[in-house]
């Protein structure tokens, strides 16, 4: 890729409106058939690959799926980590992220302290970001020791993804949880992207056409879905994936912000 992988994100969204990004759990898949998941993703115009889960995963296993999903297709492959056993040296950026509303300094910026080292020495490009958990907050609240916000306290939220622009961080990503019932409302992410200049990513919860075409209406420019792809079999990817696209595009045609 020319470009780096932020110019490209960049460039996707000002183009399309709002883009979509798909997550890979490296638990949930095996090296050896993950390409395959990844060329139909691509197929359907995902606009890259996240890698990423809520518990650990050796870094030799990680390296392997990340190298097949990097030789299967040409959009940018992004880790998603949890912690620093989550840097791979074979992945395009990493999301340089730091749990916000954590209530362990450790997720705040403990963590990027010792990741930071390895991702100049594996010349990883860093995109920063600033990870808000809300709603119940799943396994990732409880492995982050976040304080969710509450989905009834919409402005919460935007205080603190204004702190993150404020702190530099070029990205602000909503999540709901993994496995969440209930994905981020409306509301929170109308009220968020009213506060902020920069881009408004959102995840968690996201099963539907409805659901992405009313959060993208919203103001959110990245929708990340992750469960709803390991709910189905594998044949039925490239049908989902069609539907939630179809979703995205009928939310930018009826963006309220």
């Amino acid at each position: 890729m020319k470009d780096s992988v932020e110019t490209y994100l960049r460039r996707r969204i000002r183009k399309d409106g709002a883009v979509h990004l798909t997550l890979l759990d490296p638990e949930e898949v095996k090296p050896g058939s993950v390409s395959a998941i990844a060329e139909k993703v691509q197929s359907c115009r995902t606009c890259a690959v996240m890698i990423g889960g809520t518990t650990l995963v050796s870094t030799s296993h990680l390296d392997e799926v990340v190298k097949s999903i990097k030789g299967a297709v040409d959009i940018p492959v992004i880790l998603f980590p949890n912690n620093v056993t989550g840097i791979s040296r074979h992945a395009d950026a990493i999301w340089f992220m730091s749990l916000l509303n954590s209530a362990d300094p450790y997720f705040i910026a403990g963590a990027q302290v010792l990741g930071a080292p390895l991702i100049k020495m594996y010349r990883l490009e860093a995109i920063p970001l600033g990870y808000i958990i809300a709603g119940t907050g799943g396994s990732v609240g409880v492995i982050g020791r976040a304080c969710p916000i509450p989905y009834n306290r919409p402005e919460l939220a935007a205080a603190y993804a204004l702190a993150a622009q404020y702190f530099g961080m070029r990205y602000v990503y909503l999540e709901a949880g993994s496995r969440a019932e209930e994905h981020i409302p409306a509301e929170m992410v109308r009220t968020v992207k009213k506060a902020i200049d920069i881009p408004l990513i959102a995840g968690g919860g996201i099963r539907t056409r409805e659901q992405v075409k009313e959060i993208v209406s919203a103001g959110a420019d990245m929708i990340v879905t992750s469960t709803v792809l390991e709910e189905i079999g594998e044949d039925k990817i490239e049908a989902k994936l069609s539907e939630i696209m179809k979703g995205i595009e009928e939310g930018v045609n009826n963006k309220e912000v």
